[in-house]
């Protein structure tokens, strides 16, 4: 069976973000998730294959909030109006609107190759699908992006 890393949209996301932002090497994080273990995986072989999921993925599986395969992990919405304080659910919000951006479901495979090119084609402006963030943090987020997109794809 091929190599296949299982990702929510707006992970795989955040990972060109921080790659944008020249964040190579993530550490392992307290809550034990594996971020940098994916990062390496996309890092090393710019096709491997990445399997949409909008339930608990390979950064999820190990993470001390992964309950049953349900985030209970929370966030503070002080600065987000209107989003919920369950993470999983936030997350669902984000994913379905990333989703949407990119015409993408569950289940649907393409190479980390195809999929950043496919956020380089029909990104566009973020604002909307983070729209409970404030827009300087949206605006700082699209540039990352953008930095991630063009390094990981000239590499």
């Amino acid at each position: 069976m091929p190599d296949v890393i299982r990702t929510k949209p707006h992970h795989f996301v955040d990972i060109i973000t921080a790659y944008g932002a020249g964040n190579d090497k993530p550490q392992p994080h307290p809550y034990g998730h594996d971020v940098h273990g994916v990062t390496a995986r996309a890092l090393a072989n710019r096709d491997v294959a990445l399997e949409m999921e909008l339930g608990a993925d390979d950064i999820c599986t190990p993470c001390v909030h992964n309950v049953g395969g349900l985030c209970d992990d929370t966030i503070e919405t002080a600065h987000r109006p209107g989003a919920p304080t369950s993470k999983r659910e936030w997350n669902l919000i984000i994913d379905h609107r990333w989703c949407e951006r990119l015409q993408l479901a569950q289940g649907d495979r393409l190479t980390t190759r195809q999929f950043c090119q496919r956020v380089q084609q029909h990104a566009g402006d973020i604002t909307d699908i983070y729209r409970e963030e404030p827009a300087a943090n949206t605006a700082e987020r699209q540039r990352k992006l953008e930095a991630g997109l063009a390094r990981f794809l000239s590499a």
